[in-house]
């Protein structure tokens, strides 16, 4: 399969259309941003990294009866998706407090949650991606009720797949951000899953004050070591 013209360039990945309409190719890029594209930089080799652990994590929960978009990977940086029209919200879902949630409600980062919590915010740039409810998203139109109730139900089954897998790699799943879209009538995963979209703690550090990231947190709060990071995680996935 090969490329033709680009159809979108994103923060971290470029599409590009295929000779199969109902196909894109999906290029990773060594780009990073934060807080809504005001922080940017270049993380070397996150591209590869992302691309590699996106496919192994879709094809793992595809097993699980999850839908995705994976199609087949090309290479190191390329692969091949199905052509979803992507549902305009973004889905996170929460273990433990950090980030963002932290500093809305005033809770210290680290801090368990009874149950994990899911949150959604509208995907739109020019807004700052503001969060938004169940009945926002059905008056403005962005899903069906069907559409949100699969969607949440998906979501938590992610997760709960997610923590037990990452948890055999001695790595605790704090947060992350899935997207879905409608392929053919049917919502599936699209995306990405890697630690540009997911906060990952060293396992047991999150009850402590110096929690160890390895994830995109290392570039947002300038904490170093973000190469480091990526390829940490990158060599547990592969087994190294």
């Amino acid at each position: 399969m090969e490329k033709k013209e680009q159809l979108y360039e994103g923060k971290a990945k470029k599409v590009f259309a295929t000779e199969n309409p109902d196909y894109v190719i999906v290029s990773y890029k060594d780009d990073a941003t934060a807080f809504n594209g005001l922080k940017k930089g270049t993380i070397s080799g996150k591209g590869v990294i992302n691309n590699k652990m996106s496919n192994m994590m879709m094809q793992m929960l595809e097993k699980k009866g999850i839908p995705t978009h994976f199609v087949k990977e090309i290479d190191d940086r390329n692969t091949v998706v199905k052509k979803v029209q992507i549902v305009p919200l973004e889905v996170i879902i929460r273990n433990v407090a950090a980030g963002s949630f932290s500093k809305r409600y005033g809770v210290a980062e680290g801090t368990q949650f009874k149950a994990p919590t899911i949150e959604f915010s509208y995907k739109n740039d020019d807004l700052g991606d503001p969060l938004i409810n169940d009945y926002h998203a059905l008056a403005l139109n962005l899903a069906s009720e069907k559409e949100i109730e699969t969607i949440k139900k998906m979501a938590f089954a992610v997760n709960s797949e997610m923590i037990a897998f990452f948890k055999k790699l001695n790595i605790d799943l704090i947060d992350f951000k899935l997207e879905f879209g409608r392929y053919k009538g049917q919502i599936v995963l699209a995306d990405e899953i890697s630690p540009d979209t997911c906060r990952f703690w060293e396992a047991g550090s999150w009850d402590t004050t110096k929690h160890v990231s390895l994830d995109k947190d290392r570039f947002r709060r300038d904490l170093g070591g973000v190469e480091d990071a990526y390829n940490e995680i990158f060599k547990r996935l592969m087994g190294d």
